[in-house]
């Protein structure tokens, strides 16, 4: 599945980083902490989380990760937005909580 796809399937919003709309998911990682990411976090995931300043996109471009989608509303400092572009990797959001976007991603990956 493409971050294009699960964008539309989970009615995730699109800040920034459209032009990495087309990398694969291979599945998602959760945590607000970034050393856990980075100590953790695999090549291709989704990271979900409520953090939203530019050391998020640093650690997302690092890792490789698919996408970032931000939690509970939350939008996304100008910096990160910025660096979201930079590295075309899509900066997400959805008003629904880490629990709840992390159920939905599990099923949409695992069916």
């Amino acid at each position: 599945m493409t971050a294009a796809e699960m964008v539309n399937k989970l009615d995730l919003q699109v800040f920034s980083g459209e032009n990495g709309l087309d990398r694969e998911v291979s599945g998602g990682y959760v945590s607000d902490l970034l050393s856990d990411v980075m100590g953790n976090a695999d090549e291709g995931q989704v990271w979900i989380t409520l953090q939203t300043h530019k050391n998020v996109m640093a650690i997302a471009s690092l890792k490789e990760l698919a996408a970032v989608i931000l939690v509970n509303g939350h939008k996304p400092d100008e910096d990160a937005a910025a660096q979201s572009n930079e590295e075309d990797i899509p900066l997400l959001g959805t008003p629904l909580s880490a629990f709840d976007i992390t159920g939905k991603l599990y099923e949409l990956i695992h069916k």
